[in-house]
C-alpha cells in the first residue's frame, strides 16, 4: 500500500513546523535573567550613618537598608565606619543582626497631574 500525496503533505508540513519548534532556541535565544530588569527588593544605602533605633538607648555606626516592597528600613551595625561589620575582639567574622529603625508609607506617595 502506497501512502497517497495528501499523507506525504500532511507527514511535510508536521514534519517542518517540529523542526521550528526545534530550532526556535537557536535562531532566538532566551535571554538569561543574571542582569534582570527586574528592580531588586532591597535599597542599601551607601556608606554607613549614625543608627538610632527608636526608643533613643541604642546608636551605632551602621548600614541603612530600605525594603522597598513594604518601606521598612532597618539598620544593621557595623559598629564602626566601614561598609561590613567589623569586630576587632575575636578573629570570627561578626554577623550584623538587623533592628528595626521606621518605616516609610509609599502608599501616601500620589503623583501630580501634569
Amino acid at each position: 500500500m502506497q501512502p497517497d500525496f495528501y499523507t506525504k503533505a500532511v507527514l511535510t508540513v508536521i514534519a517542518i513546523l517540529l523542526g521550528l519548534v526545534a530550532l526556535r532556541p537557536i535562531a532566538n535565544p532566551i535571554p538569561v535573567g543574571a542582569q534582570s530588569d527586574v528592580p531588586q527588593p532591597f535599597y542599601i544605602e551607601p556608606g554607613t550613618a549614625l543608627l538610632r533605633k527608636p526608643d533613643g538607648l541604642t546608636q551605632v555606626e551602621g548600614k541603612v537598608v530600605i525594603d522597598l516592597r513594604n518601606g521598612d528600613i532597618w539598620g544593621f551595625p557595623t559598629l564602626s565606619a566601614t561598609p561590613y561589620p567589623v569586630d576587632t575582639t575575636t578573629t570570627k567574622p561578626p554577623v550584623s543582626q538587623p533592628m528595626y529603625l521606621g518605616r516609610f508609607d509609599f502608599t501616601r506617595m500620589k503623583r501630580a497631574p501634569l
